[in-house]
């Protein structure tokens, strides 16, 4: 009984302990699973993870080459800027200087040194970082890490930072960083890397970065701007100096003093790099100059060359001119800043610094900046050449080219069309319009009721005048005499190309266009009939120097000379005595002409004006169109910056010729307010010399201002003045019952004339007494002696000659 009993509670109590420890083992088992689970796929993971090609050899950066830019060069061969995916100038780590070396260590990762490719103290940390944030906050890439992402990031998609993704992606990195620590030194990775590296600003590597921000080498940094360049590859947008310069001048302060820290600069050092003030190099020396013009060209090179543009280093002469775009700029901006500042009446919108203001608290800006904008465009009229071109006040902040991709009403400056038209179809600038009240009746039914500016009327008056006063109704009127289809002919030659309706309106410029196309139809005046076509690439060449292309740009007949010769004194009016006197003629002296313009509500304001070897046009406004300010006028906001950079201009360049006027124009002397051949009668106030066209002068005297008719009031269907109807004259009063008086003798009644027959005799006057001779009081001298024989009397008659002897 005993053994029996005692086996019996010895495999109870073994039953008892397995149940009390079950929990605990399967807790343990389940544990244990995991982690070899984990373990295991931890470790396939990492076996696996570049299996079949997926992470490349690091062996291709013995040979590691980036893709060359193309580079493009001004009209004078000086450098402009670099088109590539990648602006990058490669340097030595020897020619880096330890400055620049410890900044982006100190920054970047500091145990560089110290690891194999992963700082596993900094993946703890940061994992421990996260888990307080509940967040990814920090990372723990390491430079061989950020390499491996850089140059490798087609087979490691970086733009993966979450879920499996973020995981593989990581740990491809890992895998090639820990593969380029086997392989190569420390300083040949970091060469790699800062010759990598993307500082913003287009640039990548710390060679391009120094010249872009600084416009020097990087062996010239300091300690300040070293720490500038490490600041940026934590957020190069955000901490663009260009764009926020107290905000990158903060980070760059933290930089100093982690520099400080780890002992790379002492404390006197640290506290004079901090005090430094941060000095950015100008555009022209940084390789950031036009950046709309180089945008714009590179649009159209990519067109031609597509991938090779990028990979091929091309060398592409352009058209522009350095200092015409450096004086483009100026004008703009310095123009718009004043209508901010309130020079020209109250401005109430937010200016371009207050908007930078508030972008510093991180916004991200929009392609519709709400700030006062503005667009520039200089070309030569002769080839198209397009010197300059300014498509917004900051490239960084919106890429939108207002120069070539917006829509804007041109308002009065496609007037010039218009009476280009009227020009070509026979009428003369004498050509009389009534500016009085009109009402277009239109196809729905409605009533279109177009007004002047001033809202007044000026009465009859001439073509001429209503070009130069920009007058609305006027020029409504004659462009309703030509018809919507012959002004949209006329725009087409002039090379617009975006859509015009047949309406009236359309006379007071309503139809949308490019504002390059608007300055480029101007250059058919300029040039005197031929209108051009804008280009901006002279010759496209390969590293060897071949020629690859070179654009061919076209020139319109638009105009014939006497036609282009009649507008440009029209528009020279414009600024001697119109819309522009005082900001333009009043200021700039040389022969030019122009048109203002201004849209409903002062939405957008114009200036578009030349000489004969410069057109140049000014558009401001903003991106959604509302009023710039009350009583907006592109004579006024405009042409002020048309006039500074002419004038900047032609300082540094000689004064632009006088447009010689063709055999086909002849003069006449005219009565404005009739368009008609003055006469004496003529109002002297009223006669004017005008030009014209040979065989298109005025018909016929005027026959309105006479001895016996008052000043014209109605105009006739030719333009001219109706003879007003001659009042009717009085009843002859009846002669006085007075008897005649006694009629004088027939012949003796003296004749203010005489007769000159008639049958009746001319009686001769008689004839005054003669005068007594006064004595003479000189003496007579007698001839000289050997002075011949006295002279004949004047009257005398020589004798006949002998005849000849036989």
């Amino acid at each position: 009984m005993a053994p029996t009993a005692s086996r019996t509670t010895a495999a109870a109590s073994a039953r008892s302990r397995r149940g009390g420890l079950r929990p605990g083992r399967v807790v343990l088992l389940v544990m244990t699973f995991f982690a070899a689970s984990g373990a295991g796929f931890a470790y396939g993971s990492w076996a696996t993870i570049c299996n079949a090609g997926r992470c490349p050899s690091v062996g291709v950066l013995d040979d590691y080459t980036p893709s060359q830019t193309s580079k493009l060069f001004a009209a004078d061969g000086r450098f402009i800027a670099e088109i590539g995916l990648e602006r990058r100038t490669l340097v030595k780590i020897a020619d880096i200087p330890p400055v620049v070396r410890n900044a982006f260590v100190v920054t970047e990762d500091k145990r560089f040194y110290g690891h194999a490719g992963v700082d596993w103290i900094r993946v703890f940390g940061a994992i421990a970082a996260d888990i307080r944030a509940g967040s990814m906050v920090e990372g723990f890439s390491t430079i061989p890490m950020q390499l491996a992402g850089n140059i490798f990031s087609e087979s490691i998609d970086r733009t993966e930072r979450s879920g499996m993704a973020g995981l593989t992606r990581k740990l491809k990195e890992v895998k090639v960083a820990r593969a380029i620590e086997a392989k190569y030194s420390k300083d040949k990775i970091l060469e790699l890397y800062l010759n990598q590296i993307a500082l913003g600003n287009g640039a990548h590597g710390v060679e391009t970065a120094a010249q872009r921000y600084f416009g020097k080498s990087v062996r010239q940094l300091n300690v300040s701007e070293a720490a500038m360049l490490a600041a940026l590859p934590k957020a190069p947008g955000r901490y663009n100096p260009r764009r926020y310069p107290e905000r990158a001048v903060e980070r760059r302060n933290t930089i100093i003093e982690l520099m400080r820290r780890e002992g790379v600069v002492n404390d006197a050092d640290a506290s004079l790099a901090k005090a430094y003030p941060l000095r950015l190099a100008a555009r022209t020396e940084s390789g950031d100059l036009a950046p709309y013009y180089v945008e714009w060209v590179r649009r159209q090179l990519d067109a031609q060359f597509g991938k090779r543009l990028y990979e091929q280093g091309l060398k592409v002469y352009t058209t522009l001119d350095v200092d015409l775009q450096s004086a483009a700029e100026r004008a703009l901006e310095n123009q718009l800043r004043a209508i901010e500042a309130g020079r020209f009446g109250p401005y109430r919108h937010a200016s371009y610094e207050q908007y930078l203001a508030r972008q510093s608290s991180g916004d991200v800006a929009s392609s519709n900046s709400p700030y006062l904008q503005g667009a520039f465009v200089a070309m030569d009229p002769r080839t198209g050449a397009v010197r300059a071109l300014v498509g917004g006040r900051d490239f960084d902040d919106s890429k939108f080219n207002r120069a070539t991709q917006a829509l804007r009403q041109p308002g009065s400056t496609f007037k010039p069309i218009v009476y280009a038209a009227a020009l070509q179809n026979g009428r003369p600038p004498s050509y009389v319009l009534s500016d009085d009240a009109l009402v277009v009746p239109m196809g729905n039914g409605g009533e279109w009721k177009p007004q002047n500016f001033d809202l007044g009327s000026a009465g009859q008056v001439p073509m001429r005048q209503a070009l130069y006063q920009s007058r609305n109704l006027s020029t409504v009127r004659l462009g309703l005499e030509l018809g919507e289809g012959t002004v949209i002919d006329a725009a087409r030659r002039f090379g617009l190309t975006t859509p015009i309706p047949a309406y009236p309106s359309i006379f007071l410029g309503a139809a949308e266009v490019y504002p390059i196309e608007m300055v480029a139809a101007y250059s058919a005046f300029a040039s005197l009939g031929n209108r051009v076509q804008p280009t901006s690439i002279l010759r496209v060449e390969n590293t060897r120097g071949e020629v690859l292309w070179t654009p061919n740009p076209s020139q319109v007949p638009t105009l014939s000379a006497e036609e282009a010769w009649l507008m440009v004194d029209m528009m020279k009016d414009v600024v001697r005595r119109g819309t522009a006197a005082g900001s333009v003629g009043a200021q700039f002296r040389m022969p030019a002409g122009g048109k203002t313009g201004t849209t409903n509500d002062g939405t957008d304001v114009w200036f578009v004006g030349y000489t004969s070897d410069l057109v140049a046009g000014v558009w401001m406004g903003f991106d959604k169109p509302r009023r710039i300010k009350s009583n907006a006028q592109g004579g006024q906001l405009a042409a002020p910056a048309w006039t500074a950079f002419m004038k900047d201009v032609y300082r540094r360049k000689p004064a632009p010729p006088d447009w010689p006027r063709p055999n086909g124009i002849v003069l006449s002397r005219v009565d404005r307010t009739t368009g008609l051949l003055a006469t004496s009668y003529c109002p002297t106030d009223a006669v004017v010399t005008e030009f014209y066209i040979a065989g298109t002068e005025p018909p016929r005297e005027c026959d309105v201002h006479t001895g016996y008719t008052p000043y014209p009031t109605q105009p006739d269907s030719l333009g001219g003045y109706a003879p007003s109807p001659l009042p009717a004259l009085p009843a002859p009063m009846p002669a006085p019952s007075v008897p005649s008086p006694r009629p004088y003798p027939r012949d003796t009644m003296a004749r203010p004339f005489p007769d000159t027959g008639f049958g009746r005799p001319v009686v001769p006057p008689t004839p005054p007494a003669p005068r007594p001779a006064l004595p003479r009081t000189d003496p007579v001298l007698p001839p000289p002696r050997d002075a011949g024989p006295p002279p004949l009397p004047r009257d005398s008659v020589l004798p006949p000659p002998p005849p000849p002897s036989a």
